[in-house]
C-alpha cells in the first residue's frame, strides 16, 4: 500500500485533507468560523443562567457532564463514520442493546439445560461480552456496506431494527436491573472529584484525537472521505478502513451502553432512542461535514455539549418534550445551512 502522499499526485480530490494530517476547520476562510461552536456555547449558557437560577448549580453541572459523557463516545464514532461519508442511524438501538446483554449476563448468567449448566459472568467478563457485542453488530454494518454496496442509510437502518428487535427478545420487554455497586460505579462513581463517566469520555476522546491525527488510518479515513475513487487508486484498502471504522463506532456505543445501564442500575429495553439524533448533531453542530473528509474530534466534542446543554435548559425551563424535539431538529437545520454556507467559501 502506497503512502497518501501518492493519494495527493493524483491531483483528482479538492477537498481532500493536507498530508501533514492537519484538518480544515469549518468554515476556515471566516474570521470567526472556528470559534463559532464555542461563542454558540457560552451564549447558550448565559442565556440559560439567566432564565433558570438551577443550571448553574453544581449539582446540575455534574449531571449534565454525565450525560453529556454517554453522547460524547456515541458522536466520537459517529464523526469517524461521517469523515468517510457515511452514516450510523444504528448507535442508539445498538446502546440498548449491549447495555441489556451486559446487565443480563452479570445479572442471570447463561444457563444451558441440555448439559445441567450454568456459566456466570463477573462485572469485567459482562461489559467484555457487552463490548464485543457492538464491535460485531459495527463490523456487520461495515461488512454489508462494503461487499453488498449497500448505502450506509440503509444499512444502518436496517440494523437499527434488527437490533431493537434483539434486544426485546433478550429482555422479554422487561428492564433487568439490581446489577450490584460494582457495576454501578461505572456510571455512578467518582474518581479524584470527577464522575467517572466524564473520565470514560476523556480517554476516549484522546484515543480518537490520536487516531486522526497520528496515526496512518487516521489520514486514510479523511482520505476517503475526500475522495473515495482516489483514494482507492492510491492503493488504500477502502473496504478495510471502512469496516474498521463501523466496528469502533459499534464498540463505542457500546460503551455508551454500559454508562446509562450502570447510571440507571438497570437495562431498559426502549433505552437509546433517538440517541443517533443527538449523535449526528453533535457530529454536524462540531463542523464535521456530511459529505465526508472535514472535521474533527474536538469540534464534535464542542457540539456534544452545546446538545447536552440545551436538552439540559429546555427540561429546567419545563419545555414541552414534543417542543424539544423541535428545537433540536431546527438546530440540526441551522447546523448544516451554516456547513454549507462555509463550504461555498473555501
Amino acid at each position: 500500500m502506497r503512502e497518501i502522499t501518492s493519494y495527493e499526485r493524483t491531483g483528482a480530490s479538492q477537498k481532500s485533507p493536507k498530508a501533514d494530517g492537519r484538518q480544515p476547520t469549518l468554515g476556515s476562510g471566516l474570521p470567526f468560523a472556528r470559534f463559532q461552536s464555542l461563542i454558540a456555547l457560552f451564549l447558550l449558557c448565559l442565556a440559560l443562567s439567566i432564565m433558570s437560577d438551577k443550571f448553574l448549580t453544581f449539582s446540575n453541572l455534574w449531571n449534565v457532564m454525565r450525560q453529556i459523557s454517554v453522547n460524547i463516545c456515541i458522536s466520537v464514532g459517529m464523526t469517524l463514520i461521517v469523515l468517510t461519508a457515511g452514516i450510523d442511524l444504528s448507535v442508539g438501538s445498538v446502546l440498548a442493546l449491549c447495555g441489556a446483554i451486559t446487565a443480563g449476563l452479570l445479572k442471570n448468567g447463561i444457563e444451558i439445560p441440555a448439559q445441567n449448566l450454568y456459566i456466570g459472568f463477573t462485572v469485567l467478563g459482562a461489559i467484555l461480552a457487552g463490548g464485543l457485542t457492538g464491535s460485531a453488530l459495527g463490523a456487520f454494518n461495515g461488512w454489508a456496506i462494503t461487499r453488498f454496496s449497500v448505502p450506509p442509510f440503509v444499512a444502518t437502518l436496517a440494523m437499527l431494527t434488527v437490533a431493537r428487535g434483539l434486544t426485546m427478545l433478550w429482555t422479554g420487554g422487561f428492564p433487568i436491573s439490581g446489577l450490584g455497586d460494582t457495576f454501578l460505579f461505572i456510571g455512578t462513581g467518582w474518581f479524584l472529584g470527577i464522575p467517572v463517566p466524564v473520565w470514560i469520555s476523556i480517554v476516549v476522546v484522546a484515543l480518537a484525537v490520536f487516531l486522526t491525527d497520528k496515526t496512518r488510518i487516521g489520514r486514510y479515513i479523511y482520505a476517503i472521505g475526500g475522495n473515495e475513487s482516489a483514494s482507492r487508486l492510491s492503493g488504500i484498502n477502502v473496504n478495510k478502513v471502512k469496516i474498521i471504522v463501523y466496528t469502533i463506532a459499534g464498540a463505542l456505543a457500546a460503551v455508551g451502553g454500559i454508562m446509562v445501564t450502570s447510571r440507571l442500575d438497570s437495562a431498559q429495553p426502549n433505552a437509546g432512542i433517538s440517541y443517533e439524533l443527538d449523535s449526528i448533531a453533535a457530529v454536524v453542530i462540531g463542523g464535521t461535514s456530511l459529505s465526508g473528509g472535514r472535521g474533527s474530534i474536538l469540534g464534535t466534542v464542542q457540539g456534544a455539549i452545546i446538545i447536552g446543554v440545551l436538552n439540559n435548559g429546555l427540561v429546567l425551563l419545563n419545555v414541552s418534550p414534543f417542543w424539544q424535539q423541535v428545537v433540536k431538529g431546527l438546530v440540526i437545520l441551522l447546523a448544516v445551512i451554516i456547513d454549507k454556507s462555509n463550504g461555498k467559501g473555501e
